[in-house]
């Protein structure tokens, strides 16, 4: 047997590493996606005051704060036995559409499109941002970055902070909308629709308009049949911030449909031995190992398990876009894992769209922004689609309001059994008698990038351990000595 290591995996957030076990032949006998880091925000969280949940656990990740805010604030709300004022929700889900358009578009520029833009088999300094420039042009990344800019001025208007916002009480927010800064959202938002669309065309022009791309993408390397579960509203549209979470099976028919506070009827963790993240499964079918199919109790989450889950997007653009990718993918739902990109651009549009609506809405600039919150509940339950899929906090408390537990299922751990099969199966394809180069590699790479995952905030350990290898090496670099715990 050898073994190939991919460390560190890039353009993700978080750390990780691939490995890569080849048999005699050369072939991949399997393929592990590892994660190292370790974050242990549910067991520190322990003894704190629980509306304090709101401000810490939008620490988990910097890329990805708004979700964590926001999911907390639900949940601090049912904790609390308060609903927030029809005001607040709007404000809320403003400030959400405004982080999901900059965070979908940041992941295809940066992240993901490098990828299709400069080319699976470049070079791997050109696949980067710079890279992507180089080909697009200077002024696209003006753009970008302009977007992005003004997007986050959302957030920190209402967020009080672009990065860890903290607006969310229980019961609604800490800031109402004023009539300068509904103009000034109004004109952002409309911009934020334009750009969208912008992206979508760069998708069309640079991917969909070459043949060796849509290939990779409907082929046959990065495809599975799995479970798809995602936020609903009440007209089986997409949703971001509220709704019912809605599984169908690989095949498309519904399996399942429940509120946010019944997910343990629904979902069970699997651990492994070799990483510190878990693997949610449907309790209905059960583990079943890293397999695909209805047997199978895998299932996916974010922009491509959104759409194949909802009968449709909620607004007229993401719409005409939505049926626009599922008549060049064959229908829905779609197993072509790459297709993550094409989704996440549609999402971005049907973000910025209902950013637009909110910004216009009536009520924005209601000064009832919050409905003070009764005695601490015991227990309180928060789900909202976080740009990487379905994301629950899941909070008990005394009855001082101290937290006493706390189990977060976060949107990269759901997809991580569905991720492992994507790497497995990329590795498997792509290297065979021993053949592989660079490009080969960021193809198996390329398997995981698609779902945008966050390891920072999967991360968790096993119960009572924190397995480590420590290895010391002189300037030669050869192994003076070899540590391990719990290994």
């Amino acid at each position: 047997m050898k073994k190939v290591t991919i460390d560190p995996i890039t353009r993700l957030e978080g750390h990780g590493k691939i490995e890569i076990i080849l048999n005699d032949d050369g072939n991949v006998h399997h393929a592990y996606l590892q994660v190292p880091e370790l974050r242990g925000f549910e067991k520190f969280c322990e003894g704190r005051p629980a509306e304090e949940m709101a401000r810490i656990t939008p620490r988990i990740c910097g890329v990805c704060p708004s979700a964590h805010h926001l999911v907390s604030a639900k949940a601090l709300d049912d904790l609390f036995d308060v609903e927030p004022t029809t005001t607040a929700k709007l404000i809320r889900e403003l400030l959400y559409s405004a982080f999901m358009v900059e965070d979908h578009t940041l992941h295809f520029f940066f992240l993901g499109g490098p990828d299709f833009v400069v080319g699976p088999d470049a070079d791997p300094a050109e696949r980067n941002i710079l890279g992507v420039l180089a080909r697009v042009g200077m002024e696209i990344g003006g753009q970008v970055i302009g977007m992005r800019r003004r997007t986050r001025q959302i957030i920190n208007t209402l967020g009080g902070k672009a990065v860890h916002p903290v607006c969310g009480l229980p019961g609604g927010v800490s800031k109402g909308v004023s009539p300068q800064d509904r103009d000034e959202f109004i004109a952002i938002g409309k911009d934020a629709v334009e750009f969208a669309e912008f992206a979508l065309g760069v998708f069309e022009k640079l991917v969909l308009g070459n043949p060796a791309y849509v290939d990779l993408i409907t082929g046959p390397v990065y495809q599975h049949q799995t479970y798809y579960m995602g936020l609903v509203d009440e007209n089986d549209k997409v949703n971001f911030y509220d709704g019912q979470v809605k599984v169908v099976t690989p095949t498309g028919e519904p399996f399942a449909q429940f509120a946010g506070r019944d997910y343990l009827e629904h979902i069970a963790e699997h651990v492994e031995p070799w990483t510190y993240t878990k693997f949610p499964f449907l309790k209905a079918v059960g583990w079943n190992g890293f397999t695909d199919g209805a047997d199978s109790g895998i299932y996916a989450v974010a922009p491509l398990a959104r759409l194949n889950v909802a009968s449709g997007m909620a607004t007229p653009r993401a719409q005409a876009r939505y049926e626009q990718m599922f008549e060049v993918l064959g229908g829905r739902p779609s197993g072509h894992t790459l297709a993550f990109h094409w989704a996440r651009l549609v999402e971005a549009l049907y973000a910025a769209e209902r950013l637009l609506e909110l910004a216009q809405h009536p009520e924005i600039t209601n000064p009832h922004i919050r409905n003070l919150p009764g005695p601490c509940k015991g227990d309180g339950i928060g789900v909202i689609e976080a740009p990487r899929g379905t994301l629950i906090h899941h909070y008990q408390a005394d009855d001082r309001g101290l937290i006493t537990g706390v189990n977060l299922i976060v949107a990269t751990q759901n997809n991580l059994g569905r991720i492992s099969l994507s790497v497995g199966q990329a590795a498997k394809s792509l290297i065979t008698a021993g053949t592989m180069d660079q490009g080969r590699l960021n193809m198996v790479e390329m398997a995981f990038r698609a779902y945008d995952p966050c390891m920072a905030c999967a991360t968790h350990s096993l119960p009572g351990e924190l397995p480590l290898e420590l290895t010391i090496r002189d300037a030669d670099g050869t192994v003076k000595e070899r540590m391990r715990r719990g290994l």
